[in-house]
């Protein structure tokens, strides 16, 4: 039986958050599910590192990281949340048109693979979007990670029908997913 909670990080955790992104960046889908080589992560100083968890530790509002961590103290898993504000674009350059969150750095260690924990970090992400009044929660998907596309399902994610081109020439894309709050969705 799986034991774990899932929980927001801590500012004074960023050796974690560092070590738990570079397990992932090992992952063998990580080409695939990250924008970021292992090589380039493991190169960032330390006070990369610090800041990043200190901006997704609590009180901010921008983003939120969430890990689970098993009964033993070990991070099983993580996945963050950024805020997009309507009229910014982006990190592809498409334009924002509403307030909304963003679910990135989805991870879960291989031998908790199919435990329920995704879902549980993800139900952590979207509570806390609803939480700051966000009316919808996506997240970018490539086209071949079907594990992934699979698990955002489960949770209740949708292709939206927009394709997000990678830029590189191999011809592949990535899927927006999206989540619309229950509320937002009546209007």
């Amino acid at each position: 039986m799986y034991t774990y909670a899932v929980r927001v990080v801590r500012a004074d955790e960023w050796a974690s958050v560092k070590d738990l992104r570079l397990l992932a960046l090992r992952d063998p889908v990580a080409p695939l599910a990250f924008l970021e080589t292992y090589e380039a992560a493991a190169a960032r100083p330390d006070s990369f590192w610090q800041e990043r968890a200190a901006g997704a530790a609590e009180g901010g509002t921008g983003v939120r990281q969430f890990v689970a961590e098993s009964e033993g103290g070990q991070w099983v898993g993580t996945a963050t949340v950024l805020v997009e504000e309507a009229g910014t674009d982006d990190w592809a350059g498409f334009p924002v048109e509403r307030r909304q969150g963003h679910v990135v750095g989805v991870f879960v260690r291989e031998e908790w693979r199919g435990s329920g924990l995704t879902r549980a970090l993800l139900d952590a992400a979207v509570n806390w979007s609803w939480e700051l009044g966000l009316g919808r929660v996506r997240l970018i998907v490539h086209e071949k990670n079907l594990r992934a596309q699979r698990a955002y399902r489960k949770a209740g994610f949708i292709p939206s029908g927009r394709t997000v081109p990678l830029g590189q020439d191999n011809g592949e894309d990535e899927y927006e997913f999206v989540l619309e709050r229950p509320e937002a969705s009546d209007r």
